[in-house]
């Protein structure tokens, strides 16, 4: 499973991180939408919003598929059949959605049918290993070299310049979009899709995000015009190329969100983890490096991706008039979920 993850990288270095190569062999950088509503955070759980990348042709019908936008979106998917007027009354849990049973149950089939697919963002997720009666949390993520570990600055800028800072963990998800019965913003939230966990990290959890490694699998997941469902869901599988060290419980407290929260710590000697190169070297980056939140620079966002009061934005979505022409699946009676 997957229920707490950390994204520190500030708006503009996250862009660049997610910088890509497009049908013509350029290097581009996806387009940011509402970045004012994305907040870094060592600690963000369900209901919270996160950074996903989607196809741009969701926005726009002729764009280019392999042209990627950025899009901050709320974490825990709400189908569009929904008919409560408030998401917070849906009486089950839609953070993470089991690969096994995707294709069975309307909440993720709706949407992964049409395309909907996305790639969440993270520095890492946590887990947490039932151990003696206690629960010890570990941070996972993909393994850093040293230049990139070196890299992580905040105030490196530059797009012309390729990214060698931090790797980010790119986890596959499905969004959907959904409208208030009473009228209203839409909602534009997402899943993230989980998988058996892989050999490695199997001790700490039975199950895993399904992550996409490297960027033929982003592009091949992302591009719902050209790599039919079929073909996208084979893409679904867990991976070993991954490491993790263990953090403190501060993080098991949603309410802290500092860097403390995935520095790497040692467990007691009766304990036979030990920490990874990568594990040390972030370490040594977050005793030295680690960016400092301002609190002049949060930004002030309401839990709805689009929000027509504010200055200088128009009332309408894009993606919601695209996505409003779709014919949203109506079942006779409540699906399954």
């Amino acid at each position: 499973m997957c229920g707490r993850v950390a994204c520190s990288l500030a708006a503009d270095n996250l862009r660049r991180a997610c910088a890509y190569r497009d049908g013509r062999g350029r290097r581009r950088l996806p387009e940011w939408r509402e970045p004012e509503r994305y907040r870094p955070a060592y600690n963000r759980g369900p209901r919270a919003y996160g950074p996903v990348l989607l196809a741009r042709r969701h926005l726009h019908q002729d764009a280019d598929p392999s042209e990627r936008v950025l899009v901050p979106m709320r974490w825990g998917l709400v189908p569009a059949w929904f008919k409560e007027d408030n998401p917070s009354k849906m009486q089950y849990s839609t953070f993470n959605c089991r690969s096994d049973t995707m294709m069975e149950k309307l909440s993720y089939r709706g949407p992964l049918v049409k395309g909907r697919r996305c790639v969440v963002l993270a520095d890492g997720f946590y887990e947490w290993q039932q151990r003696n009666g206690e629960k010890q949390p570990y941070f996972i993520y993909f393994p850093q070299t040293k230049q990139e570990m070196s890299d992580m600055k905040e105030e490196e800028d530059n797009e012309e310049e390729e990214w060698k800072g931090k790797k980010l963990l790119t986890m596959a998800g499905i969004f959907d979009c959904w409208q208030p019965p009473n009228g209203g913003d839409p909602l534009y939230t997402y899943t993230i899709i989980t998988v058996n966990a892989s050999k490695a990290i199997s001790f700490i959890h039975n199950r895993m995000p399904a992550i996409l490694d490297g960027d033929e699998a982003i592009r091949k997941w992302l591009d719902f015009a050209e790599v039919p469902t079929q073909e996208a869901v084979k893409l679904i599988q867990p991976t070993e190329h991954i490491t993790f060290h263990p953090v403190s419980t501060l993080v098991s407290n949603s309410r802290n969100d500092t860097p403390e929260c995935f520095a790497p710590i040692e467990l007691g000697l009766k304990q036979e983890t030990k920490a990874s190169a990568s594990s040390k070297m972030m370490l040594d980056w977050l005793k030295n490096k680690s960016p400092k939140k301002q609190e002049d620079d949060l930004p002030r966002w309401s839990s709805q991706f689009i929000q027509a009061a504010m200055p200088k934005r128009t009332s309408a979505s894009v993606m919601h008039q695209w996505l409003k022409k779709e014919e949203e699946e109506s079942p006779a009676k409540r699906p399954r979920v």
